[in-house]
């Protein structure tokens, strides 16, 4: 088991499948040392976090449904790189929430997957981000998170 699954573990959490496409897509492309994660959604294989974060749910139901989106990544950077050891930096992770007309608070309910990011990968989980309120995201869940992450050399 990896160091990263390792503090996953320590947190309370078990790497889930990576999720198969649900449209005319890929999960990742690699590109040299790139790869560039499709966007992942709250989706636990249990039914997930659905709604409207500031409507339907809560900011800490929003911060739990970035958090899932964040595991959902987690195995989709295993399946690209091999093994979570072999990411040596999340470059970049673009946050869409599903927010209510009145609700702002868009910042904090993307933490729930950049602070997992930094619990897990340490240092390699720092990353740039944007968050950005949506009206709708597909399927009705109420967060999708994609990424920009460096791996190790092939070579």
């Amino acid at each position: 088991m990896s160091k990263a699954e390792l503090n996953l573990a320590a947190l309370g959490f078990a790497l889930p499948v990576a999720a198969a496409p649900v449209a005319n897509y890929v999960p990742f492309v690699r590109t040299g040392n790139l790869i560039h994660i499709s966007g992942q959604v709250s989706n636990d294989g249990k039914g997930g976090l659905k709604g409207t974060v500031g409507a339907d749910l809560s900011v800490d139901q929003g911060v739990e449904a970035a958090r899932i989106c964040g595991l959902n990544l987690l195995a989709q950077m295993k399946a690209a790189a091999g093994d979570l050891d072999n990411v040596v930096r999340v470059i970049k992770l673009n946050g869409f929430v599903q927010a209510g007309p009145e609700f702002y608070d868009i910042p904090q309910v993307i933490n729930g997957c950049s602070d997992l990011m930094v619990a897990v990968l340490g240092d390699a989980g720092r990353h740039a981000r944007s968050a950005v309120g949506m009206y709708k995201i597909p399927l009705g869940f109420a967060v999708e998170i994609d990424a920009v992450i460096e791996v190790m050399d092939r070579r």
